[in-house]
């Protein structure tokens, strides 16, 4: 059966020309690493993951915030099966989730406006801490008491909505800052290298049927229209 109109399968497709080329596959490390062997796989199933940066109660925000973002359904995995949570942990403690990547000397501005871009004195790492606290305010402030974790999924997502579209207000940082963070790291969590943490068992790529960090692709050149009969492959060698 084809899947080619199914909504779910055309969404992800699309949010895939935006995520950024270097968080599917670096060049530098698939010229050194994509020829490597797959490793043998482990005997027992690793413990889950522990958050480095994220407390408990952060962790449990981001679980249900990305699982509503992206959710598993008849074609596969979603978000959190993907491990986007972890991916998202893990960026909080490269050089991108303290802010060294950016000019943070000021004149800072809170602004909406895209085309000024990112005017704000966080840190991603910081936009995080501070969004999810004035999230979950804003929830019981709106939810007779309830937290993001505690409303049901309808509830989750349209406070998810409500933020996307700037109508909830955040004293610590603007509800539509937070959620962009928050969507287009889950975007390339579902779709980075399984190296970065996320798109475990390469869910994300499986989903469009992406191959991943193949490095030849001379006998299909000239196929045009066939589809591509193999599975992905990571950066390290392993493969989907």
């Amino acid at each position: 059966m084809s899947t080619e109109q199914d909504p779910r399968r055309q969404f992800l497709r699309r949010m895939l020309a935006v995520v950024p080329t270097a968080s599917l596959a670096t060049g530098a490390a698939l010229s050194q690493s994509a020829c490597k062997p797959a490793s043998a796989p482990s005997a027992a199933a690793p413990p889950p993951y522990q958050p480095d940066y994220f407390t408990a109660d952060e962790w449990r925000f981001l679980q249900a915030a990305v699982e509503r973002l992206i959710p598993s359904d008849h074609l596969g995995p979603g978000a959190l099966e993907a491990g986007v949570p972890e991916f998202i942990d893990r960026q909080m403690e490269t050089p991108w989730g303290h802010g060294k990547l950016w000019y943070m000397q000021g004149p800072f501005h809170v602004s909406e406006a895209p085309e000024l871009g990112y005017q704000l004195n966080l840190a991603p790492r910081d936009v995080y801490r501070h969004g999810i606290k004035a999230c979950d305010a804003w929830c019981r402030q709106h939810y007779s008491g309830k937290s993001f974790v505690s409303l049901s999924n309808a509830e989750q997502e349209a406070v998810l909505q409500t933020m996307e579209h700037g109508k909830a207000h955040f004293d610590s940082v603007p509800a539509s800052t937070f959620f962009g963070f928050l969507l287009a790291n889950t975007k390339e969590g579902f779709f980075a290298d399984p190296i970065y943490g996320g798109n475990k068992k390469m869910a994300g790529w499986k989903t469009i049927g992406f191959p991943g960090a193949r490095a030849d692709f001379a006998d299909w050149i000239d196929q045009p229209g066939v589809k591509y009969p193999y599975g992905p492959v990571s950066i390290d060698g392993s493969r989907g």
